[in-house]
């Protein structure tokens, strides 16, 4: 049990390690990774409401709390059921409600900016 304890540590240290070097060494690439995650997350956030809406009324998120599909809302309720489903579902329901679905889209924004900039550094000479 120890020994798998020191491993995880281990790995975890090693990997601190490997990104404090990287960030040094890069010092460019590691700002621009930063802002283009911050970029991203940021319309993200911004546009929650209106990607959350896009996935809802093309059927992708299912039924809201009311039992209703989602696809066959429109206007104000279709955006909170579609940003209330992304967020796990209302908070009536034991979800996180609209505030999770914000959340979620923006932290996918975040992540595609951060993966996608991440990749194409990589990818330069």
């Amino acid at each position: 049990m120890f020994d798998f304890i020191g491993d995880v540590l281990g790995f975890v240290v090693d990997s601190a390690e490997y990104a404090i070097d990287t960030v040094t060494e890069n010092p460019i690439k590691t700002i621009a990774v930063v802002v283009a995650t911050v970029g991203t997350g940021g319309l993200a956030l911004a546009y929650a409401p209106v990607i959350a809406t896009a996935a809802g009324g093309a059927g992708l998120l299912g039924a809201a709390s009311t039992g209703t599909a989602i696809s066959t809302l429109s206007g104000a309720a279709l955006t909170n059921a579609s940003l209330a489903a992304l967020g796990g579902g209302s908070v009536a329901a034991g979800g996180l409600g609209m505030a999770g679905g914000t959340a979620v889209v923006a932290t996918t924004g975040g992540v595609v900016g951060a993966s996608t900039s991440g990749i194409a550094l990589r990818n330069k000479a």
